[in-house]
C-alpha cells in the first residue's frame, strides 16, 4: 500500500510539471487544451514540489509527510479547479491522496495523544525512593505468593517504580476467525499510584490497519480502538464495567513486576496450597482474581471473572496462562502468555503474546523502544531497605 502511494503521488506530480512546461513554452501539455499563463504555470511547478516533497517525506517514514500532501491537495485542487474540462480526473487521485494524508494526520495525533497521556503516567509515579525488597517484607503474604516473589528473584532488589515492555501479539478478533493476526504492543505501568497505558498495532484481514489503546489511571479505565487510526471501533470510558475490568487487567500484569504484589491496595488470602486470591481496591474501583503456581512459586495462570465489555450483563471467566517463563532483567517473569474468554459455546483463546523487551524503574519516559535513557533494577548503594529490622 505505501509503495502504491507513493508511485501514484510521485506520477500525479510530475503531471503537474508538464502544466509548468507548457506555461513556460517548454514543452506542450496536450492533456490540457487550454493555454497556461506564466502564473499559473509557477503554480503548477509549485505543486510539483510539494508531491515531490511529500514522496521524499513518505519515503524517509517522516510523521509530518502528511502536512505537505495537504497543501499539495488542496493546490492541485484549485488548478483542477481552474483547468475543470481536462483536469477534473485529477479529482480523484487528490481525494485517494487526501484520505492517505488524513489517516496519517489521525495516526500522527493518536501517538501524540499517548505520549501525552505516558508523560503524565510518570510525572504522577510516587513511588521515588528505591526500596529493597527483604524476606521479613513478605510475611503478610500466602506462603505460595511468598515463593513466588522469593523464587522470581525479588527478594535483595528495589521496589519496581515502573515498568517499560514491547509485546509480540497473535490475535483472533472474533470467537469463529480461524487465522491469527500479528500486531505489536507497548505497554507502561506504574505502581504508586497504581496505572497502566497499552497501544497496539495490528491489521485486519491482513490489509486494513487497527489502533487501540487501553488505559488504567485514578481508578477509571478506558478501551479504545480505531481502523485507520480514523474510524472509532471502540470507545469505552465512564463506565463501572470498563473500571473493573481494566483493574482486573492491571492485577493480573503485575506477573511482569512481582513486587507489586505488596502494594497497600491489594490485599491477599490463601486458597490451597499452589494458589491465593488477590483483591485490588483503588479509588472506589475494586476487582480481585485467583493466582495459581506451581509447587516452587512459578506462575502459571490467573483467573478472574471479569467483562468483556460494557455491554455485559455479567462477568465471564477469564485465563491468562503462562506458557514460557524466564528471566529478563534479573526478574523471573511469563515471559510467554494466552488469554482466553470461557464463552457458553466453549473457550476461545483471543489471544498470544511474548515480551520482546522490559525495563524496570526507567529514570524518565521513554520516546521509542530502543536508544532510551533507562534503568534497570538499582544496586543496594541508591535504595533503603523495606521490611522488618533490628537494631544491634
Amino acid at each position: 500500500m505505501r509503495i502504491a502511494l507513493i508511485i501514484l503521488i510521485g506520477i500525479h506530480g510530475i503531471i503537474h510539471l508538464f502544466g509548468f512546461f507548457k506555461g513556460f513554452g517548454i514543452a506542450e501539455f496536450s492533456a490540457i487544451s487550454q493555454p497556461i499563463s506564466k502564473t499559473y504555470g509557477i503554480f503548477w511547478f509549485l505543486t510539483f514540489l510539494l508531491f515531490a516533497l511529500t514522496v521524499i517525506l513518505v519515503l524517509v517514514h517522516s510523521n509530518y509527510w502528511w502536512v505537505s500532501g495537504f497543501l499539495a491537495v488542496l493546490l492541485s485542487q484549485v488548478l483542477i479547479f481552474n483547468y475543470w474540462s481536462d483536469a477534473r480526473y485529477g479529482t480523484i487521485v487528490n481525494l485517494i491522496i487526501l484520505l492517505a494524508a488524513m489517516i496519517a494526520f489521525s495516526n500522527f495525533n493518536f501517538k501524540n495523544l499517548i505520549k501525552g497521556e505516558r508523560i503524565a503516567l510518570f510525572e504522577n509515579s510516587q513511588l521515588k525512593t528505591r526500596e529493597i525488597v527483604t524476606e521479613e517484607a513478605l510475611q503478610d503474604l500466602p506462603q505460595i505468593a511468598q515463593k513466588w516473589l522469593t523464587n522470581s528473584g525479588m527478594i535483595g532488589k528495589p521496589l519496581i517504580s515502573n515498568v517499560h515492555l514491547v509485546q509480540e501479539l497473535q490475535l483472533k478478533l472474533k470467537p469463529e476467525q480461524t487465522s491469527w493476526n500479528n500486531g505489536t504492543a507497548e505497554q507502561y505501568f506504574t505502581i504508586q499510584p497504581p496505572a497502566f497505558n497499552w497501544n497496539i498495532n495490528t491489521k485486519m484481514n491482513s490489509m486494513l490497519s487497527v489502533v487501540g489503546r487501553d488505559k488504567f489511571e485514578d481508578g477509571k479505565g478506558e478501551m479504545t480502538i480505531k481502523l485507520l487510526s480514523l474510524i472509532p471501533v471502540v470507545n469505552a470510558k465512564n463506565d463501572e464495567k470498563v473500571d473493573q475490568a481494566t483493574l482486573e487487567r492491571y492485577l493480573a500484569e503485575i506477573v511482569w513486576f512481582p513486587s507489586a504484589a505488596l502494594s497497600p491496595y491489594i490485599e491477599w488470602e490463601p486458597i490451597n496450597e499452589y494458589s491465593a486470591r488477590a483483591t485490588m481496591e483503588y479509588k472506589g474501583t475494586k476487582g480481585s482474581g485467583e493466582f495459581h503456581f506451581e509447587e516452587q512459586g512459578v506462575f502459571k495462570k490467573f483467573v478472574a471473572m471479569r467483562y468483556q465489555n460494557a455491554n455485559d450483563t455479567k462477568p465471564t471467566k477469564w485465563t491468562v496462562t503462562a506458557t514460557k517463563t524466564e528471566e529478563m532483567n534479573g526478574i523471573k517473569i511469563p515471559v510467554e502468555c494466552e488469554a482466553s474468554w470461557e464463552l457458553e459455546s466453549g473457550p476461545w483463546t483471543w489471544l498470544k503474546l511474548k515480551i520482546k523487551e522490559i525495563q524496570y524503574n526507567v529514570k524518565e519516559m521513554p520516546v521509542a523502544t530502543n536508544g532510551n535513557k533507562q534503568s534497570g533494577l538499582g544496586s543496594e548503594d541508591d535504595t533503603n531497605k523495606i521490611g522488618i529490622q533490628t537494631n544491634d
